[in-house]
C-alpha cells in the first residue's frame, strides 16, 4: 500500500540519476522545440523528465521529488502557483489519509493479526492449507492496511510455522520431508505476493488506485467510488491470489505436506497471547466496521436520505476522526488513536499523490497528453488488443519503477490516448492501474518481495521463476476482466 523505508546506502545508480535528472531537465529544455505542441510543452517534459529520473534512481526520497512541480510550473509560467498547489489538496489525497488512520488503529490494538491468525486456523494445518490461510489472511489485510505493513506483520508468524516443521524439537532424529523446502518457499512467496495483489481490491488498498481515481477526477469529472472500484477490484484480487496459490502449491512448488504437527498449538499460543478481545479492539472494530458500511452503501443511503453528503472522502476522514474522538478510558484521556500516532503514517505518500495530480495537470494544460493521444490514436484503433498491450507495458515497467510513479506518468498519457479515440477513459486506465501493481519478479520489485526475501528461503532464481508465469497470468487475468466486467458495468 506504501512505499518502504530505503536504507541511507547510496549505489551508484542513485548518484547517476542525481546528476541525470536536471541535465536532462536542461537538454530538454533547449532541444525541444517550442513550436511543436505549445509554449509550455518544453518546461513540462523537461520537468517529467527530471521526474521521472529521480523517481526511477530514487536519487532523492521519491516524496521530495514530488515537489519539484509545486516549484517548477509556476517559475516557468506553466501555471499559477494557487493551481500548482491544488493538486496537493485533492479530495482523493484526503480519502487515502482517513484510511491511514483507520489502518493505524488496526494495527497500534493488534487487531490486524488476531484477525490473521484466526484466518490461518480455518483453513486447517496441511502445508497447502497453511499456505493457504496465510495467503487469504495477507490478502485481506492488505485490503485495509500498507502492504508492507502487512507483509513485515505476517513475515514472524510464517516464519515460526516454517521452523516449527523444519526443525521440530519434539522429533530430532527425523529425515528431512522433500516437501519442506518448498513449503518454506512457498509460504514465504504467498505471503509477499498476496501483500501487493490484495490491495488491488480496494480503493484505498494501495497507492495506485488512488492516484487513478483522482487523475480521473481531474480530467474527465469522473469519480469512482469504493463500491465500484470493489465491483472490478475485488474479483482481480481474487482471482490472482487463488492463481497464485495453484502455481505455487500445485505446479512449481508443491510440497505434498500432510497435517503439521504442532501448528494448531503454535497458532492457539499466538492468538492466547493476544488474550481476549479487548475493549479498543471492540472499538477499533466497530468503527471499521461502520466505515466499510458506508463506504459500500452511500449511494442507496443518498438516494434514500436526499442529500449528496456522503463520498469516499468524507467516510474515510470521519472514520480517520472517529478514531481520535472515541474515548477507551474517558478519565484517564485514553482514545482509540493519540496524534503522536500519525508519526507512523505515510505522510510521503500523500506529497507523492499531489505531485503526481500536479504533474498530470500539466501535462494536460501543455497539450501533451491530447498530442500523444492523437499520435497514438492515428497509428491504431480501440480494440481489445490496445487494452491488452497497455496492461503487458504497465506490468512490464512495474518491476523496474515504482507503480505510483508509473501510474502518475503513464495514465495521464493512456486518458489522453481514450480522449481522442472517444472510449470511456476507465477501459483503458483501469487496466493499467491494476498492472502497475504487479510486481512479482524480484526482490527489489516491491517492499512485500523484498521483506519475505529477506526471510532466507527464497532463491531469486526462485522468484523469478514464479514471477515470470504469475506475470503472464496477470496480465491474462486483468485482460480478462477488462473485456467483460468492466465493459458491462462502464
Amino acid at each position: 500500500m506504501f512505499l518502504a523505508a530505503k536504507s541511507n546506502t547510496v549505489h551508484i545508480s542513485n548518484r547517476i540519476g542525481f546528476f541525470l535528472g536536471p541535465l536532462l531537465f536542461v537538454l530538454v529544455i533547449l532541444l525541444f522545440p517550442a513550436d511543436l505542441i505549445s509554449p509550455k510543452a518544453p518546461a513540462v517534459l523537461a520537468l517529467a523528465a527530471w521526474m521521472l529520473t529521480w523517481w526511477v534512481t530514487e536519487a532523492v526520497p521519491i516524496p521530495v521529488t514530488a515537489f519539484l512541480p509545486m516549484i517548477g510550473f509556476p517559475l516557468m509560467g506553466v501555471m499559477k502557483i494557487s493551481a500548482a498547489t491544488a493538486p496537493y489538496a485533492n479530495p482523493i489525497i484526503f480519502l487515502f489519509m482517513g484510511g491511514f488512520m483507520i489502518a493505524l488503529a488496526l494495527e497500534k490494538h493488534r487487531l490486524h493479526e488476531r484477525i490473521a491468525l484466526n484466518l490461518i486456523r480455518l483453513t486447517g494445518t496441511s502445508g497447502n492449507g497453511i499456505i493457504l490461510g496465510f495467503m487469504l489472511a495477507t490478502a485481506f489485510l492488505s485490503m485495509w492496511i500498507s502492504n508492507t505493513a502487512t507483509a513485515m506483520m505476517m513475515l514472524p508468524i510464517a516464519t515460526s510455522v516454517v521452523r516449527l516443521i523444519i526443525t521440530n524439537p519434539a522429533d530430532a532424529q527425523r529425515t528431512e520431508h522433500p516437501g519442506e523446502r518448498n513449503f518454506a518457499l512457498g509460504l514465504m512467496l504467498s505471503v509477499g505476493y498476496a501483500a501487493s495483489l490484495g490491495g488491488m481490491a480496494t480503493i484505498i488498498g494501495t497507492p495506485p488506485n488512488v492516484v487513478f481515481a483522482g487523475i480521473l477526477n481531474d480530467m474527465f469529472q469522473i469519480k469512482i467510488s469504493f463500491a465500484e472500484w470493489f465491483i472490478v477490484g475485488f474479483p482481480v484480487a481474487t482471482l490472482l491470489v487463488l492463481a497464485n496459490y495453484i502455481v505455487v502449491t500445485r505446479i512449481l512448488f508443491p510440497n505434498r505436506l500432510p497435517k503439521i504437527p504442532g501448528s494448531d498449538q503454535l497458532l492457539l499460543t499466538r492468538l492466547t497471547a493476544l488474550g481476549p478481545l479487548q475493549k479498543s479492539e471492540k472499538l477499533v472494530l466497530i468503527v471499521f466496521s461502520i466505515t466499510a458500511f458506508l463506504w459500500m452503501f452511500q449511494q442507496p443511503i443518498n438516494s434514500v436520505l436526499a442529500w449528496d453528503f456522503l463520498n469516499d472522502t468524507t467516510i474515510a476522514v470521519f472514520g480517520g476522526v472517529l478514531m481520535f474522538i472515541v474515548p477507551i478510558n474517558f478519565k484517564r484521556g485514553e482514545f482509540i488513536l493519540h496524534w503522536p500516532d500519525t508519526e507512523k503514517m505515510g505522510w510521503g505518500i500523500l506529497f507523492l499523490f499531489g505531485g503526481g495530480l500536479c504533474l498530470a495537470e500539466g501535462l494536460s494544460v501543455s497539450g501533451i497528453i491530447p498530442a500523444v493521444g492523437t499520435w497514438v490514436a492515428g497509428q491504431s484503433q480501440y480494440s481489445i488488443w490496445l487494452t491488452l498491450s497497455l496492461i503487458i507495458i504497465s506490468v512490464s515497467l512495474s518491476e523496474v519503477m515504482s507503480n505510483v510513479a508509473l501510474v502518475n506518468v503513464f495514465v495521464p498519457v493512456v486518458f489522453g490516448i481514450a480522449q481522442v479515440m472517444q472510449v470511456n477513459p476507465i477501459l483503458l486506465g483501469l487496466p493499467v492501474t491494476l498492472g502497475a501493481s504487479i510486481a512479482l519478479m524480484s526482490p527489489i520489485a516491491t517492499p512485500p518481495n523484498a521483506i519475505v526475501f529477506s526471510s532466507g528461503h527464497i532463491r531469486i532464481q526462485d522468484m523469478v521463476k514464479a514471477g515470470a508465469l504469475l506475470n503472464i497470468i496477470s496480465v491474462l487475468i486483468i485482460w480478462l476482466v477488462s473485456i467483460t466486467i468492466m465493459e458491462w458495468y462502464w
